[in-house]
């Protein structure tokens, strides 16, 4: 019987990865990725941002609003990451495109990775959690790709049981 494979937040997997340098180990994501049957990717990564890096928050909208080219996705500096978060989640796209991945496990609250919720910064540059998805999540749903958190691991039918 041919295993499932799907996509997960690196940083889930116990992988140095998030902005802080740090990451955000699930012991079921792990084991999913030991069992070989989930491959980790950091879409930050994966578009061509270090770890650590700078915060980003989406600004302007949602991750599909960035998709559209509505919003953008800026660092606590002002910079513009928005091209770093696209390239990024296109990447990861074509890694579950070319593993036959059917599904994602990502990290809620993830400027990239944001199933439900994602983070924007108001004009006055402050940062508040929004209903929404990342950037990456919004482009993986869109390509029918199922897409969850590790929030809702358990108890998802069909999905992978750690």
């Amino acid at each position: 019987m041919k295993k499932t494979i799907c996509l997960v937040s690196a940083c889930l997997a116990g992988v140095n990865c998030r902005h802080d340098g740090g990451n955000k180990l699930d012991p079921r994501i792990a084991k999913l990725v030991a069992e070989g049957r989930a491959l980790p990717i950091c879409p930050e990564q994966l578009g061509g941002l270090p770890a650590p890096r700078v915060e980003a928050d989406i600004v302007g909208g949602t991750g599909a609003d960035v998709i559209a080219g509505l919003a953008r996705v800026l660092d606590r500096e002002g910079r513009d990451v928005t091209a770093h978060f696209i390239r990024g989640a296109r990447e990861t796209l074509q890694i579950a495109k070319t593993a036959g991945a059917t599904m994602a496990i990502l990290k809620e609250n993830s400027p990239s990775c944001g199933c439900r919720r994602t983070y924007t910064r108001d004009a006055d540059g402050k940062s508040r959690r929004i209903a929404g998805q990342g950037v990456t999540a919004s482009l993986l749903s869109r390509e029918e790709l199922r897409v969850i958190s590790e929030e809702e691991l358990d108890g998802q039918p069909g999905g992978p049981r750690a």
